[in-house]
């Protein structure tokens, strides 16, 4: 009896753990939607004892599964200090949220390169893979909106990941990961998918930065240049021009609305749909096209335009007033190298543009 009465707590404790996952009492959770509410069990009756909103912070006691849904029970971090139960696709863990905070850090003195906004629903991830859900922070809702600080191109090697969207939640995630594991030889394809890392708005997200599938990603080019598109798309652009701060002020529509409205000078990195057979490295853009502004005709002009190149990001824009550089990258031989121009108004007013004297020629 001894015996027996020395195995039953051993006995208890793991009959609890099938259905719950203890965790440290220090863990904490960052609220991730909109709104949300802590309920007093995870029961479809349970009473919602308070509505929580994007960025409250909680503490996070443990948690379990109801009806395939994954709960947390948590603390608010309030004068009531209210218990209850939470839907865990509410919540972001701190720890996944300091690695969104590490992964912008990596990019904190670029400058946007370009904006975009989400055509469907679309997660969110640490890194440029569908294949794996442990990377997931979080689900933007269609139409959400963000600048965006690179790109990349990721091989796809196996048949089952060539799919058109990433709104998966994470057991589907999973599930497609498990089918993948169903051949014993991958089949190449010889084809990568693009993806971008986004900066993100703390209005959509605690997490300041993230990788987003490329097919779901919509680019918002600024309503004063995108009319002058040919067949070539746009990539990355800046302004070249100083826009007036009075100009902002009396924006209705606020600060970006402002920059689009008021016609100016821009420097556009294009990309053409031809191949690159013999590449190393894709290249992320190859035509360089400045777009000047002449205020007395009020209309833009061809200010320059490059030869074909293989060109790199970020795109650098330096200097003040009418006199400025920017800066890109692009591959020479082997390497790669820097390629700075120099910017400035002529006697009439109107924009010029010094190309390096070691402009790469015509392929």
């Amino acid at each position: 009896m001894k015996h027996i009465s020395r195995l039953l707590p051993t006995i208890f404790i793991t009959a609890l753990s099938g259905c719950n996952t203890f965790t440290a009492p220090d863990d904490t959770g960052v609220v991730i939607a909109r709104r949300a509410q802590v309920r007093s069990s995870t029961a479809i009756v349970a009473a919602d004892l308070k509505e929580v909103v994007r960025g409250d912070v909680l503490e996070i006691l443990n948690s379990t599964t109801a009806e395939g849904e994954k709960w947390l029970h948590v603390r608010t971090r309030d004068a009531e200090s209210t218990e209850g139960w939470i839907e865990e696709r509410n919540v972001l863990l701190q720890d996944m949220l300091d690695r969104s905070v590490q992964l912008a850090k990596e990019d904190e003195g670029i400058p946007a390169q370009a904006s975009g906004q989400l055509r469907a629903s679309t997660n969110i991830r640490l890194s440029p893979d569908r294949s794996v859900s442990d990377n997931i922070l979080m689900k933007l809702e269609s139409g959400a909106k963000f600048d965006i600080v690179g790109w990349k191109h990721v091989p796809i090697t196996k048949v089952s990941e060539v799919t058109e969207s990433d709104d998966a939640p994470r057991g589907v995630a999973q599930q497609r990961n498990k089918k993948s594991k169903e051949s014993d030889e991958p089949k190449e394809l010889g084809s990568s998918e693009l993806w971008y890392k986004v900066r993100l708005p703390r209005s959509i997200s605690p997490s300041p930065s993230g990788w987003v599938y490329g097919k779901q990603v919509e680019l918002t080019v600024p309503s004063d240049i995108i009319f002058y598109r040919t067949g070539r798309e746009f990539v990355a652009w800046h302004r070249l021009d100083d826009v007036p701060d009075d100009t902002f002020r009396n924006a209705a529509n606020g600060r970006d609305a402002a920059k689009e409205a008021h016609p100016g000078s821009w420097v556009i990195l294009e990309k053409g749909s031809g191949g690159e057979a013999g590449n190393k490295r894709p290249s992320e853009f190859d035509r360089i096209f400045v777009l000047g502004y002449d205020k007395e005709r009020q209309e833009h002009y061809t200010a320059y335009r490059s030869p074909d190149i293989d060109g790199y990001l970020p795109l650098r824009v330096d200097g003040m007033d009418s006199n400025k550089t920017f800066t890109v990258k692009a591959q020479e031989g082997g390497g790669v190298i820097d390629l700075k121009y120099r910017v400035h108004l002529d006697n009439r007013g109107l924009l010029k543009v010094e190309a390096p004297r070691d402009l790469l020629k015509k392929r």
